[in-house]
């Protein structure tokens, strides 16, 4: 059973699972028994880092750790079945016998273990997992909860950085896409929007995901019509397939810019991240000069968001008054200028930068104006 619990649950000095885990002053976190004999023996430094300790060093109890591997060691046997022979479990999601409850149960136990042991992940993945979850998800419209647990389980195995590119490859888009489009649930959307993003984080998954039809429609059109949960994770999978430039005017001709810009005036402030990626192209930028309060809009958020809404509505606003002498002016009557002075002096390095660069483009573009 060791061997398939996370190593953070291993006491570096005797790399058994620990029992009671103490937290010493320099951060790091060790079994008791065993950091006891190391301070016994009369040494006066951390066992890891090598820096000097008190005379009496505090040994802290770690509570939440030791929760945490209490849950694991004292798991009823169902569980430590699921964790030695996983394969089991994986063939009956494709079996014509197993019900469909049978197949909630044991996509619901691979999830629970997937998503928190890398080393399972990865052997689910091997033992042919990913195929097993399609089938499931081919088969499940009808069952929303045969959907929600499949959908899950795949969300966890998107998180292996080596299966992201074979997942794309095996048609998991199809079937999310699928699902953002129409699936029975808002849960289910929201799962396969962040499934998307989780994918992209792969480079060249973001082109392949963003050139398949529908995908970044669909995730436009949630934005649109969603709520709660599945608009915000739309808008992040957006983000992500936007950070790839082809992929800006694609977003752009779904109509993405004034349902983005309702969003966040409406307080969705996640798609202010999406505007400043799509204010670098061209298309974005005529798209955000069309609609009438933009401006007034991002300076809001500049007013009222947090640092990462105001970072990249700053990023909107240098894209839009660098490129255009009108939105320039409509920027500095709506009072920005004073506005970034007052953040150069935010704790948020990226806040500080994008409002150095903006008063750089306010100030060039008062002067044009002046000598013009």
């Amino acid at each position: 059973m060791a061997s398939h619990l996370p190593d953070h649950f291993k006491c570096p000095i005797s790399l058994e699972i620990m029992s009671d885990p103490v937290i010493l002053s320099s951060g790091h976190t060790f079994d008791r028994p065993s950091i006891q004999r190391w301070l016994d023996a009369g040494h006066r430094t951390c066992p890891i880092t090598k820096l000097p300790l008190p005379n009496n060093p505090s040994l802290i109890p770690n509570h939440a750790l030791r929760s945490l591997i209490s849950t694991y060691t004292l798991l009823p046997p169902l569980n430590q079945i699921v964790i030695s022979q996983p394969e089991t479990l994986i063939s009956s999601l494709t079996s014509p016998s197993s019900s469909s409850d049978f197949k909630i149960d044991s996509l619901r136990q691979l999830a629970r273990f997937s998503k928190r042991d890398a080393v399972f992940r990865r052997r689910l993945v091997d033992s042919g997992a990913v195929s097993a979850v399609l089938f499931c998800l081919d088969s499940s419209f009808g069952d929303p909860k045969l959907q929600e647990k499949a959908l899950s389980l795949l969300l966890n195995l998107s998180l292996d950085d080596d299966s992201k590119v074979g997942l794309v490859a095996e048609g998991a888009i199809a079937r999310v896409v699928e699902f953002l489009l129409r699936a029975a649930s808002s849960d289910c959307r929201a799962l396969s929007a962040t499934i998307i993003t989780s994918l992209a984080v792969v480079e060249v998954n973001k082109a392949t995901i963003g050139a398949y039809p529908g995908a970044i429609g669909s995730l436009v059109a949630i934005l649109r019509d969603g709520k709660g949960r599945e608009r915000k994770e739309a808008a992040t999978a957006l983000y992500a397939l936007c950070c790839f430039p082809d992929n800006r005017k694609r977003a752009v001709d779904c109509g993405a810019v004034p349902i983005l810009l309702r969003s966040v005036d409406c307080g969705l402030e996640r798609g202010v991240e999406v505007i400043g990626v799509l204010a670098k192209c061209k298309e974005g930028r005529e798209q955000l000069e069309s609609y009438r309060g933009c401006v007034q809009i991002l300076v809001r958020v500049l007013r009222n968001g947090s640092s990462r809404g105001i970072q990249y509505a700053l990023l909107a606003l240098t894209s839009l008054c660098f490129h255009s002498q009108e939105m320039l002016m409509v920027t500095l009557h709506e009072g920005v200028l004073e506005i970034t002075i007052g953040l150069l002096e935010d704790d948020n390095e990226k806040v500080r930068r994008n409002s150095s660069n903006l008063i750089r483009v306010l100030r060039g573009g008062c002067n044009h104006h002046r000598m013009s």
